[in-house]
């Protein structure tokens, strides 16, 4: 398995970019079964990481464990350590609430809550404790014009969430993942259940988060893979096999499994 060191150069500022995220050794068992095997995977920060492989191979395992949610599953065995900026977020005092707040999710489906389009993006910072509404108001309209969404909405916020259209619901869930100011967004199979139109746009929108936010992407999808990410990481029956520039591993990669992959071989 193949990875560059703790620290990666952006050839087009010649900047080091720190790690935000660091897996060492980390095996997850549901039962019996063994979901995640010695995965060792350093996650940088405002890079757009892509985590591709077939299905069953342990991707979103692996992202859930990042934010602690696959602990929500009964009967989860973890070893080894998650280090979210240097701090293990195994420990037993490690506070999950918190890393939720920095870590945002976007799930395979969209799944806006059965409220406005307002009460949506609002409701993260209400439950945060802000009551101040023109504070409200602001970061709602930041977030939707974050998501990229803000134009399409703006005359409509007190409908109903559920009126808007599949890829503007997922626009929608970004937007209220960015409400929260997170530092990271996990993103699970986000344009899985997309039309081509509105995949491009969540595409668009990824491109230009990463600028602000480190994000994290399961797919499916290579050719999507190869578009939006700057490193890929292939993993087949929960390990890791290859982990590296995303157009070092399409082009040239190091082990034979990532080749007959990314080809089509098998998956």
């Amino acid at each position: 398995m193949r990875y560059s060191s703790a620290m990666t150069v952006n050839k087009d500022r010649h900047i080091e970019k720190p790690k935000v995220y660091e897996t060492i050794d980390l095996n997850l068992w549901y039962h019996e079964t063994q979901a995640l095997r010695n995965v060792n995977l350093p996650i940088y920060e405002k890079k757009v990481t892509a985590i591709i492989g077939p299905s069953g191979c342990g991707k979103s395992t692996l992202l859930k464990t990042l934010n602690r949610m696959v602990e929500l599953v009964p009967s989860v065995r973890i070893s080894g350590e998650v280090h979210y900026r240097g701090r293990s977020i195994l420990e037993k005092d490690f506070q999950v609430e918190q890393l939720r707040t920095n870590v945002g999710m976007v799930f395979q489906k969209p799944t806006p809550f059965p409220k406005s389009i307002y009460a949506n993006v609002a409701y993260g910072p209400k439950i945060h404790g802000m009551k101040d509404k023109k504070q409200i108001d602001e970061i709602v309209e930041r977030s939707l014009r974050g998501a990229a969404i803000w134009d399409e909405v703006k005359d409509r916020l007190k409908d109903s969430a559920l009126s808007l259209s599949g890829g503007q619901q997922q626009r929608l869930c970004i937007a209220r993942a960015l409400a929260i100011e997170p530092d990271v967004i996990l993103m699970d199979e986000p344009t899985s259940a997309l039309d081509p139109k509105s995949t491009l746009k969540v595409e668009e929108l990824i491109n230009e988060l990463k600028e602000k936010y480190s994000i994290v992407i399961v797919t499916h999808n290579m050719q999507q893979a190869a578009r939006i990410s700057d490193r890929t990481a292939f993993m087949l029956n929960g390990e890791l096999i290859e982990y590296d520039e995303t157009n070092t591993l399409f082009s040239t990669p190091s082990d034979q499994r990532t080749e007959d992959y990314i080809t089509g071989r098998f998956g």
